[in-house]
């Protein structure tokens, strides 16, 4: 059985924490996750949010659950999903992934030397940039983040997912 991921990135309007702000909810939902990201990539789910997690990363954004302050258009995409299909809500703010480390690897070692009748062949466990780095679809996600933390901060900007 597969697993989809499903979310979208919120931005929180600068001002919302002044008197003279209106009636409008702090957070917005500025983008659907589709279709800047296509790829069922489980390394890259067990890498950010813990999900399909088979080779041993320390996830950046494990099971936070709904944000608090999460807006209404947001709760109403999550909850049209039947609950039981629901699992790994979580969300992650562009300050956390801004300043990865792309060097780190899982903890778990998985190299290996195989001699086969041609070349030798090395292998290991990838790092974050081989995961989630270029090429992978979610440098899209990334750059459409930073573009609006210039506008929002980078606390104002999140990621907030679910599977399916």
């Amino acid at each position: 059985m597969t697993t989809d991921i499903h979310g979208c990135i919120e931005v929180r309007y600068p001002f919302a924490d002044q008197d003279y702000w209106s009636d409008e909810e702090p957070w917005t939902v500025a983008m659907d996750l589709f279709p800047l990201l296509t790829d069922q990539s489980y390394a890259a789910f067990g890498c950010l949010f813990g999900v399909r997690n088979h080779q041993g990363w320390i996830p950046v954004a494990e099971d936070r659950g709904m944000p608090a302050d999460a807006s209404t258009e947001l709760r109403e995409r999550v909850a049209s999903f039947e609950p039981s299909d629901i699992h790994g809500l979580t969300w992650v703010n562009w300050a956390e992934l801004s300043d990865l480390d792309m060097a780190v690897r899982p903890p778990v070692e998985t190299r290996g030397r195989r001699e086969a009748s041609g070349p030798v062949l090395t292998y290991g466990a990838p790092s974050r940039a081989e995961v989630i780095g270029p090429g992978s679809g979610w440098e899209h996600v990334f750059a459409v983040m930073k573009a609006l933390a210039g506008r929002f901060g980078d606390e104002g900007v999140r990621l907030v997912v679910h599977f399916a």
